[in-house]
């Protein structure tokens, strides 16, 4: 009877002074959601690790309920702040065949969340090295203390697609003089974007510029090609590696292609000889053509031929300048035997040219040839037939002296027949 009339006693004290009471109230029926997530990156690969993050929010509209009652003549009011509380959020692994999707961590003791509110909430997921590529939903489990548990199923997907690496333009055979380009294709065929592609080339006594190229973000389905030179040091074969690294979220892949090539002593740049004489006439002279070649992949410059023999040679250089891949220029140089004794004789040619900023000269092309004191004759390639032809002072351009002679000779014969003439005249008048 004493608990009683006491607790009466305090309800009406507390009404007869107008109390306003505010206390948080747990919601026994939450609308507890997730609105929204994210898993970055968005396609994960065996091993990958992922960062998951999770808006949970709370979906009452109310943010608070007023109560008010009276009692003798007071009225009391009584305001509930309406609040769930999160005792815990956890991620139930998702798992086939021994291998899992999980998360590193889960998180308890949140509080509690207002009506409209929403918290935001990391964790960090691990694919297991061997895990089959495909949909996997892990769920989100979350603890609400006074209601029901809220299950989400989340959705991730497993892919085995990868950056590779593509052997574009790379030949079999490169020649050891000067630099060859090579040039090789990423391709992205994942299905999302990725970052900090590097590539870097890798070989024995080979020299690589540039020695490693960044091609920053590559985008789903994208190719690109990039161009390296290559310049070897010596001959044989051997193996060039390119190796490919690239992010995908936090998570580094490397990729690595094998190209095998032979170094060999080609000339990619040279002088053809294709007309030239096999004799000249002592004091004639004679003519000899040069086709210079690039079979090179790269364009070259300064390009000048320089002929090399005892006798006269004019023009002493030829000057090409640039000279594209696969372009094929002529030229002609007049080989005088007009100071220089009888018997075999040999004249070469050497190209000179630059590369970037490296300078190279080719081997030495040569022909023999005799001069004569009788007719000359000349050796003449022209495509696929071949051809001799001989005269009796030279065997191409003749020179000064026969020039000179032979004018004489005609001016002699027009004298006589202008004074047989008008010695025929004088007797024809005389009788």
């Amino acid at each position: 009877m004493k608990k009683i009339i006491t607790a009466t006693m305090i309800v009406m004290l507390a009404s007869s002074i107008g109390l306003l009471v505010c206390s948080p109230t747990v919601d026994a029926n939450p609308a507890i959601i997730i609105a929204q997530y994210t898993v970055s990156p968005e396609i994960l690969s065996p091993g990958d690790t992922a960062i998951l993050t999770l808006q949970v929010k709370n979906g009452d509209i109310a943010a608070a309920q007023s109560t008010t009652t009276v009692g003798g003549g007071d009225t009391t009011t009584t305001t509930h702040t309406l609040a769930t509380s999160i005792d815990a959020i956890s991620i139930i692994p998702v798992q086939t065949r021994g291998q899992q999707i999980r998360a590193t961590q889960s998180y308890e003791d949140l509080g509690y969340l207002a009506a409209g509110a929403s918290m935001e909430v990391n964790f960090k997921l691990l694919v297991d090295r061997n895990m089959s590529e495909g949909v996997y939903f892990p769920l989100v489990d979350i603890d609400v203390g006074t209601g029901t548990d809220i299950q989400y199923p989340l959705l991730v997907k497993v892919s085995n697609s990868t950056v590779t690496l593509l052997p574009t333009s790379i030949p079999s055979k490169i020649s050891r003089g000067g630099t060859t380009e090579l040039t090789v294709t990423a391709v992205n065929t994942r299905e999302n974007t990725v970052n900090e592609v590097i590539i870097t080339p890798q070989g024995n006594r080979v020299e690589f510029v540039p020695q490693s190229y960044f091609l920053g973000s590559l985008a789903s389905e994208v190719s690109q090609n990039i161009v390296f030179s290559i310049r070897p040091s010596d001959m044989g074969a051997r193996d060039l590696t390119f190796t490919l690294s690239y992010k995908s979220g936090d998570n580094l892949h490397t990729n690595t292609m094998v190209a095998p090539v032979t170094v060999i002593d080609a000339l990619d740049v040279a002088p053809i000889i294709t007309g030239f004489p096999i004799s000249i006439t002592k004091g004639g002279s004679s003519r000899i053509t040069v086709e210079v070649y690039n079979a090179k992949t790269e364009k070259i410059t300064g390009v000048l031929i320089t002929p090399l023999c005892d006798t006269t040679v004019i023009p002493s250089q030829y000057f090409i300048g640039s000279m594209d891949p696969d372009d094929v220029f002529s030229a002609s140089f007049d080989i005088y035997a007009d100071s220089t004794g009888l018997g075999t004789h040999t004249i070469s040619f050497k190209v000179s040219f630059k590369q970037g900023n490296d300078y190279y000269e080719t081997p030495l092309v040569s022909k023999s040839f005799d001069i004569v004191s009788g007719p000359g004759v000349s050796y003449l390639v022209s495509g696929s037939s071949n051809s001799q032809s001989s005269s009796s002072a030279a065997a191409g351009t003749p020179s000064l002296v026969t020039c000179v002679l032979s004018l004489v000779i005609i001016i002699v014969v027009i004298v006589v027949l202008v004074l047989f003439y008008m010695r025929w005249r004088k007797r024809r008048q005389a009788s």
